[in-house]
């Protein structure tokens, strides 16, 4: 079961259209969506849950907590909105797009993708483009 709190505005109402897409990309990359809880917060709530559970006294836009076991995707997921909206104003891109690359980024994480060295942060960029992609094909754009 997939849970949002506090979905950005942009997706209020469109949560089953974003549970659908996330869903096809575990199963694309062969994992089940267990329970899965997306919590989407402030800059603040982030530095202190960034702090308090890895040490790191900075803001980022999002932090993963996965309880996966086999197959099946289980974890929380906080974003910080502030951030993200930040982010898309830097990188010059619509804030859905960067909501959507940084909630795809989680589950990604989740399945098993890291983002430490070059090589994975490459192999990482290319899986959010196609889940950008495939969730451009299911709304129809």
């Amino acid at each position: 079961m997939i849970q949002f709190h506090n979905l950005p505005i942009e997706f209020k109402g469109k949560d089953g259209v974003l549970k659908e897409w996330l869903t096809i990309i575990g199963s694309n990359h062969g994992s089940e969506i267990g329970n899965l809880a997306y919590n989407f917060i402030s800059n603040e709530e982030i530095l202190s849950i960034n702090w308090q559970y890895l040490k790191h006294d900075y803001y980022t836009d999002i932090i993963t907590f996965g309880y996966s076991e086999g197959e099946k995707v289980e974890g929380e997921i906080y974003i910080s909105e502030e951030q993200v909206r930040q982010q898309a104003s830097e990188y010059k891109v619509s804030e859905q797009q960067e909501l959507l690359r940084v909630i795809c980024h989680g589950l990604l994480h989740l399945i098993g993708f890291n983002d430490v060295s070059q090589e994975e942060k490459s192999r990482m960029r290319e899986e959010e483009e196609k889940s950008l992609i495939l969730h451009a094909q299911i709304i129809g754009n």
